[in-house]
This record gives C-alpha cells, sequence and structure tokens, in this order.
C-alpha cells in the first residue's frame, strides 16, 4: 500500500465544532494523527446544516488548518451524519432458493439486502445503512455468517437506519463548495463506537452515548450486532442555555463555566464555593454558586439521560448489557457524570477515550472524547479502503486462462452429426452468455453493503442536485 493510500481524512460536522483529523495507517493497523484542525460551527442546528455558507467556512478553516499542521493536501473526505431525522426500524426478509445443493453466496444476501431498499418509506426518508444481524438457514437459528453453507430458506434480520435525503444532500453541497469530495456518508454513532468500543464489549452487551452539542447518540451492541440506534435532540447546548438564563449571564461565559467548573451532581460540589464572573460596562462583578451552577446541569443530564434510558429499554436490551454504558462525546468531560449515569440507569458506566487505536501523537487533545466521531471516520475510512483495495484484487485475479484441447481426427459422419447440432449447440451458447456470474468466493463480511448503501441514495435522485 502506497503511502498516499495510507492517509486518511475524517470530516466530523458537529453542532459547536466542525473537526478535519488527517490520519495516516501504521504497519500495525493504528492510526497515526498527522494533523487536525477545528472551527467553531454557527451553521449547524441540532446535527443538522442550516446555513451553508457559514458551515462552509468554518469547513474551509478547518481543513485549511488540518492541512497546514500535517503538510497534507486533502481532496477527499469522509463524513459524518446525525441529527434528529435519523431513525432506525428491524425488519425481516426471506429467500427461497431453487438449489439446495449450491452453496449460499454472496450473491444471495445482495439480493435480500436490495429487497430492503426497495421498503416503503415516509416521503423525504432514504435507507442510510442496511446492517445485517443475524441468519435462520432451514430453521436454524443464531447464524452470524451463512455463505457457504446450503439451504433452501434463508431468512435474515436486518437493522435499518434511514435519514432525510435533504439533510444529506445539505452535507454533501457545504463539503463540494469547500472543494471537498465526499468519499462516503457514515452514521455518526457507528462511528463513535469504532473507536471507543472493544470487541469484547460488543459482544458483551453495551449502549453508547454520544453527548454532542446539538444531539445526543445511541448505538447499542450485544452479541457483537448492533442492535439499536436513536439520535436524541438534545445535547451540551441546551445545558449552556439553561446555565445562561438561570445565572443571567452571556452565553460564552455560560460555556466557560460548564466546561470548567460544570458537574453532573450537585451534592459532590463544596459548600459556600463561589465563582466571580466579570459583570457588563460598568457593573459589578456576579457571584454564582458552584452548587448552584450543579443543580442546573444535573436537572438537565438528568433529563437527556432519562430519554437515552428510555431508548436503551425500547430496544429490549437493557438486561443483556453486560457491558453497561459507555459516555463519549464533549458532554463526557463534566465532573462526576459516570456516576450521575450509573444512577439514572442502575447501569455500570465509564467515559469512553478514542485511543485503542491510535498510535503514538504529538498531539494529546486528540485523546478527548469529543474528537471520538472524526477519529472513528478514519477508522471506517480504513476499513472502506481496504475492503476496495480487497475487492479490485480479486478483479485482477479472477481472470483464467481456458485450456487448449487437442482434437482428435473427425471422421465425415461425425462432422455431418455435428453440423446437424450447430443450432441446439449455437442456442445453448446464446443462453449461457446470458447466465449471471457466478459468486468468486467472495466473503469481504457486511462492510460493502455498510459503506456502499448510502451511495444508493444519488443512484435514484438527480446527481446535479449537489451542484
Amino acid at each position: 500500500m502506497s503511502r498516499n493510500n495510507r492517509i486518511i481524512t475524517g470530516l466530523d460536522i458537529g453542532t459547536t465544532k466542525i473537526c478535519a483529523i488527517v490520519g495516516q495507517i501504521t504497519d500495525n493497523g493504528k492510526i497515526e494523527v498527522l494533523g487536525m484542525g477545528k472551527a467553531d460551527s454557527f451553521g449547524v442546528m441540532r446535527g443538522v446544516v442550516a446555513n451553508i455558507d457559514k458551515t462552509v467556512e468554518a469547513i474551509r478553516i478547518a481543513v485549511a488548518e488540518a492541512e497546514q499542521k500535517s503538510g497534507v493536501t486533502i481532496r477527499e473526505v469522509y463524513v459524518g451524519i446525525a441529527g434528529q431525522h435519523i431513525k432506525s426500524l428491524q425488519h425481516r426478509d426471506i429467500l427461497t432458493r431453487n438449489d439446495a445443493e449450491n452453496e449460499i453466496s454472496m450473491e444471495d444476501i445482495d439480493r435480500m439486502v436490495e429487497n430492503m431498499h426497495r421498503l416503503v418509506l415516509p416521503p423525504g426518508d432514504r435507507i442510510i445503512h442496511v446492517l445485517p444481524q443475524e441468519f435462520i438457514v432451514d430453521g436454524e437459528l443464531g447464524i452470524k455468517d451463512p455463505i457457504g453453507m446450503s439451504g433452501v430458506r434463508l431468512e435474515a434480520n436486518f437493522h435499518i437506519i434511514t435519514g432525510q435525503i435533504s439533510a444529506a444532500k445539505n452535507i454533501f453541497k457545504c463539503v463540494e463548495k469547500a472543494g471537498l469530495k465526499v468519499t462516503d456518508l457514515i452514521l455518526e454513532p457507528l462511528a463513535s463506537s469504532a473507536s471507543v468500543l472493544s470487541e469484547e464489549e460488543k459482544e458483551a452487551g453495551v449502549a453508547l452515548v454520544d453527548i454532542g452539542g446539538g444531539t445526543t447518540d445511541i448505538a447499542i451492541f450485544q452479541d457483537g450486532i448492533i442492535r439499536h440506534t436513536a439520535v436524541i435532540p438534545l445535547g451540551g447546548n441546551i445545558i449552556t442555555e439553561d446555565i445562561k438564563e438561570g445565572c443571567m449571564i452571556m452565553k460564552n461565559q455560560a460555556e466557560i463555566l460548564k466546561v470548567k467548573f460544570g458537574c453532573a451532581l450537585a451534592t459532590e460540589t463544596e459548600d459556600n464555593e463561589i465563582i466571580s464572573i466579570t459583570g457588563l460596562k460598568g457593573r459589578e462583578p456576579k457571584e454564582i454558586k458552584v452548587e448552584n451552577l450543579a443543580r442546573i446541569i444535573q436537572a438537565r443530564m438528568e433529563e437527556i439521560l432519562e430519554h437515552v434510558y428510555y431508548e436503551i429499554k425500547l430496544s429490549g436490551f437493557h438486561k443483556k448489557l453486560i457491558g453497561g454504558i459507555v459516555v463519549t462525546g464533549g458532554g463526557a468531560q463534566l465532573k462526576h457524570i459516570v456516576q450521575l449515569v450509573s444512577y439514572i440507569t442502575g447501569m455500570d458506566a465509564r467515559v469512553g477515550f478514542p485511543t485503542e487505536h491510535l498510535s503514538k501523537s504529538k498531539s494529546e487533545d486528540i485523546r478527548h472524547p469529543m474528537y471520538a466521531t472524526a477519529v472513528g471516520l478514519i477508522l471506517k475510512g480504513m476499513e472502506d479502503r481496504n475492503f476496495r483495495e480487497q475487492v479490485v484484487f480479486e478483479e485482477q485475479n479472477t481472470t483464467t486462462e481456458v485450456p487448449v484441447m487437442q482434437q482428435e481426427p473427425v471422421t465425415v459422419n461425425e462432422m455431418q452429426h455435428n453440423n446437424n447440432e450447430d443450432a441446439f449447440e449455437t442456442a445453448n451458447e446464446s443462453q449461457e452468455e446470458h447466465k449471471p456470474e457466478k459468486n468468486k468466493s467472495e466473503k469481504p463480511g457486511w462492510l460493502k453493503n455498510m459503506l456502499s448503501s448510502t451511495k444508493k441514495w444519488f443512484e435514484e435522485d438527480d446527481v446535479s442536485d449537489f451542484k
């Protein structure tokens, strides 16, 4: 793999910040961060682009800073998508195969995935990801990978994630106006889970809670399979608004108070601890009690976590999550957030840092939970890049040479017999040409369906809408 193929850029378009991270894949599969750029986001509300021009300007600033620090010219990016328009649903498909002797191939799985893309959705919604969960072959339950098995009746449970096509088009417009190309669009909870969750946690059962500025993203895994996803339209920005109104201060002052002195449990604060805030012109400084600040934060965090727990119970796996809850995102920096999560949900909790897949980096800021999504986008891009290289390699090695057979001398009677069968053989040959090509032992997992399903949005729509 060349050096250029090892370099991947993740672009996290968030409500409070737009972050671009340039990463290089090392020989041991880790990510070495070459550079990072960040800009304040003023054109995004609750994960959805609300102002094209402001978002484009912020993308340019973040990308320019990342290019300067990394020394790499950025042309393509992997972009995350979130927002309250994201929904998920479960669906089952059944495929009856004609021949039980032939093995189940990737073509059969692709047919079932294509059927999922034909589901009737509300107007304006499109499918982002189709994620196979488990398969049933002739009544045999709990099969994760049926390729190579024999069977007539193939059933599959799918986790389908949908979103508004307009929200995705606006993201494409912003990125293209900034002079970049979107390689793929990836759901942000999936990206965050890739960077902070271990395979053991996904197998045991775990709920990822990514508390961002405008939304709180949830992804639930069990038996190594994603079971439920949800996006709650509440995040850190609403806590800042509560502090602003409750303490009667400016918004930027409220944000500083939340980050530096914020606490998720009022009972853990010191008595009579007071913060002095500079007053407006000609006015006395304002004094704020830390306990009162914590009460404002705790009240809103309890509301957010109650929504989270509702989604966990809605999934039906709240009693099966041995790994508990992993909290990440900017909201994870609040003091005593783990204790509050455990108190509200009754489940074990920890803060998720995107450090497991990172090699040594010059900047320690990248290890902060708020960069979990951007790091996860690089990881998903790495999986996509590896899959594409595997497909190219297989296509280059699937050309087989037909051996030349030595022909025996043909008698006159045999020649006459062959002439009588010319029409029959010609008809058979024309039918063979139209037969679908057999699967060439392709077994890339479900990455193909997950990372490329977004492109199906735009096969049905006019691509010129993006320009």
